[in-house]
Formats: C-alpha cells, sequence, structure tokens
C-alpha cells in the first residue's frame, strides 16, 4: 500500500524545497558544515588537477562530499537529540558522540585518500 500524499514531479519539487531547507538550516546554525562545505568547494579544483583519471578525481571529490553528508547526518541527530531535552542522558550523549565519531572518521578517509593519490602521483 502506497502512501498517501503527492506523487511525480510535485512530490520531487516538494522534495527538493525540503533539502534546500535543509541545506539552508545547516549553513545558518552549523560553523562546522559552513567549514567542511567551504573545504569541498576549495578542494574540488586541487582535485580535479590532482587526479589523473576520472577515478582519482571522483574518489578526491566523493571523499570530500561524504564528510559533507556525514556532517548533515550529524547535525540532524544533535538537533533530534537537543529537541528531546537539555537534560544530560547517558543515550543522548552516545547518539551525539557516535555521530562525532562518524564525522571523524570519514575525515579520515579525505585524508587517506588525497594522501596515497598525492602519493602515487609525485612520488
Amino acid at each position: 500500500m502506497s502512501k498517501p500524499g503527492k506523487t511525480g514531479i510535485p512530490r520531487l519539487i516538494d522534495a527538493s524545497l525540503y533539502s534546500y531547507k535543509g541545506l539552508k538550516a545547516a549553513w545558518l546554525n552549523e560553523a562546522a558544515f559552513r567549514q567542511e562545505l567551504t573545504l569541498l568547494i576549495v578542494l574540488t579544483p586541487l582535485a580535479l588537477w590532482l587526479g589523473e583519471s576520472a577515478e582519482q578525481q571522483s574518489i578526491l571529490i566523493g571523499s570530500c562530499l561524504i564528510v559533507v553528508i556525514v556532517e548533515l547526518l550529524n547535525s540532524a541527530i544533535e538537533s533530534v537529540v537537543d529537541r528531546i531535552g537539555p537534560e544530560h542522558h547517558e543515550l543522548s550523549g552516545r547518539a551525539k558522540d557516535m555521530g562525532s565519531a562518524a564525522v571523524l572518521l570519514s575525515l579520515a578517509l579525505v585524508f587517506i585518500c588525497w594522501s596515497l593519490i598525492a602519493w602515487q602521483r609525485f612520488i
């Protein structure tokens, strides 16, 4: 059984508007998101120069894009936890810490991908 509501193009338009609102909220409220998105924008031309093939360029840009995606998910988790209440709870702290760990691992992925491709190109 399908969900009630819009379908087709109207649903895609609504989904696009919700996504825009999410990106705007992240830009306005999350300094880490602004920093990581700026890093993606700065590193993209460098990735096109450093990568010697479309595959390498995709890995370089994709790894940076993953950081932005994970940061959005981490920010969403933090917002939901904060919505529940300001008091400290072990599970709330665990959820936030796990989201932060996911961002850290995605940044490690960027470092590994960029290091290996730079090593292959220059060493």
